[in-house]
């Protein structure tokens, strides 16, 4: 994106910081950047032709986010590490899963409905209304994997899952950086949370586990090419 699209942007109304939040994050995510480059507040303020305000606030929210980290001058992309990015999806994968094991285990467990309906209906205007390819979207997916965790009655698992959320939330947004993903995911929670206030929670268990693994996947062949893209990248 150029200086002179951003400022049309702005023409527009969109804040700064967040357009060069998502002229980075995009750069970063897609492996436009490699490992061992140095960003810089004078250097992205000369690049898209505005003050260095928006742009260490958009530098804090990469920060945030785990695709950058601060350096001694300046800031550098984060390497993922493989290795635990497995080991943390396992762990939520336990953690989801283990819920509906207790519910099918014992018939007094029961899933908050009130909860569930709610959600069901918050997917159901997004399957209406499906919004555009956005690795953002990762934030709504968590909100409905925590929903239905919290509907199972269990809040240090809920508080647990966050915690694990929040680990690998850049790494997660490369899920949705691929074709129809965003529809995908939306008809998967449709069908695990119909399962789950149809009774069938044999069946909630089988599909909340594939859709997981899925998402692993996925996450691990973009994050893998991305990070191959990052590290073969010229100046």
């Amino acid at each position: 994106m150029s200086t002179r699209e951003i400022e049309q942007y702005d023409g527009g109304g969109k804040p700064l910081r967040d357009l060069v939040y998502t002229t980075l994050r995009d750069e970063l995510m897609n492996g436009d950047i490699k490992f061992g480059e140095r960003l810089t507040e004078p250097k992205l303020s000369a690049r898209f032709g505005i003050s260095r305000t928006p742009v260490r606030e958009a530098l804090t929210v990469l920060c945030s986010d785990g695709l950058l980290r601060r350096e001694e001058y300046g800031f550098g992309p984060v390497r993922p590490s493989l290795p635990v990015v497995r080991d943390l999806y396992e762990l939520r994968i336990t953690l989801e899963l283990a819920r509906i094991q207790r519910a099918i285990d014992n018939p007094a467990v029961v899933h908050d409905r009130a909860l569930l309906g709610a959600e069901r209906e918050r997917w159901l205007r997004l399957r209406a209304d499906p919004p555009a390819q956005e690795s953002g979207f990762v934030v709504r997916d968590e909100e409905f994997h925590v929903a239905l965790l919290r509907a199972a009655g269990n809040a240090e698992s809920v508080r647990t899952l966050v915690g694990v959320n929040s680990r690998i939330r850049y790494i997660r947004m490369y899920d949705f950086m691929v074709n129809n993903r965003i529809e995908t995911t939306i008809a998967e929670h449709l069908a695990i949370v119909d399962a789950v206030l149809d009774g069938n929670l044999r069946h909630a268990y089988a599909l909340l586990r594939a859709h997981i693994g899925e998402s692993l996947e996925v996450v691990l062949q973009r994050v893998t090419r991305a990070m191959t893209a990052m590290a073969l990248a010229t100046e």
